[in-house]
């Protein structure tokens, strides 16, 4: 699945981005988290990617938390 997700210094400031596109997967992830469907992105914003494109996202995502070191959230007080 990681072979959809690319990390290049010369696209998108390396960040990770869909393969062969400068979609980047941060911007997949928000867009799940607005409420839009993997078919409303495909639809709405990302014609040329796929349903896979936006799984190997959230996969991508999901093994950078699993793989990082938890780090607890400190409460901030205003």
């Amino acid at each position: 699945m990681n072979n959809r997700i690319e990390v290049n210094p010369h696209i998108c400031h390396e960040q990770p981005c869909i393969k062969g596109t400068r979609v980047m997967v941060y911007l997949i992830i928000e867009l799940l988290e607005a409420g839009l469907t993997p078919a409303d992105i495909i639809r709405d914003h990302y014609a040329y990617i796929t349903l896979e494109d936006v799984r190997a996202c959230l996969h991508y995502a999901a093994d950078l938390i699993k793989n990082q070191e938890a780090v607890p959230f400190e409460e901030v007080c205003v």
